[in-house]
């Protein structure tokens, strides 16, 4: 059975002069549990507005979003935050992590909405990414690699059944980009979780044993604006 099933999926946006421009238009993708795929996709080419609907933080113009064979798109926002705080993680290119937090706090945090805090396994997360001794830092007291590593920690922290991450080395050099990157994947191994990671970084997606072009599956593409 797969994890993920994509079926038909379209989503467009309306510009300010009231034209509506598709944006995303896939017609099929699949991923099986535990999988590791590469998404190489140019900035607005539509990769973040894809992974926002996976998530459902955004809902489609139509088609299905099977995970585990329940169906995203058909949803409240409600349930769509319901299953985005219990079976996902999502690794993002800006970190979003809570300022006036530490990064345990940030961690622990992000748990309140899934199965509960839990402390310890917090730690834990923050252990296996290097941050044993800056777990009470806030972020503006952590370099930008270190920062990288709480958002990677917290996005582990539900045990998700798939994590997202979005363009996830973006804001680091590359040293730390390819640590950044192995610690994803390791951690994801580690708990059983498939990984789909979208990039535009040659660097990054080079790791993985195969990548497929986003232009390939997205026929909305133009070129212009789409996150």
């Amino acid at each position: 059975m797969n994890l993920l099933e994509i079926e038909q999926l379209r989503k467009g946006f309306r510009a300010p002069t009231g034209e509506q421009t598709l944006i995303v238009d896939i017609p099929a993708f699949t991923m099986t549990p535990g999988q590791h795929v590469a998404l190489r996709g140019a900035s607005g080419s539509g990769k973040t507005t894809f992974l926002n609907l996976i998530a459902g933080i955004l809902k489609p113009d139509q088609g299905q979003i099977r995970l585990e064979g329940r169906d995203i798109a058909a949803l409240s926002e409600s349930q769509r935050d319901s299953i985005r705080a219990n079976s996902f993680g999502y690794v993002f290119q800006t970190f979003n992590l809570l300022q006036g937090y530490t990064a345990l706090e940030n961690v622990t945090l992000g748990m309140m909405f899934g199965k509960g805090s839990d402390r310890a396994y917090a730690e834990q997360l923050l252990h296996k990414v290097g941050l044993a001794d800056r777990m009470h830092y806030r972020p503006r007291q952590l370099s930008v690699g270190q920062q990288q590593r709480v958002a990677v920690a917290r996005a582990l922290a539900n045990h998700p059944k798939l994590v997202l991450a979005d363009e996830p080395t973006g804001n680091l050099d590359p040293v730390h980009a390819r640590e950044a990157l192995r610690l994803i994947r390791e951690i994801c191994a580690e708990s059983g979780a498939a990984l789909l990671l979208v990039s535009h970084d040659e660097g990054v997606l080079e790791q993985f044993d195969s990548c497929t072009d986003f232009l390939g599956l997205n026929r909305a593409f133009t070129g212009g604006a789409g996150g």
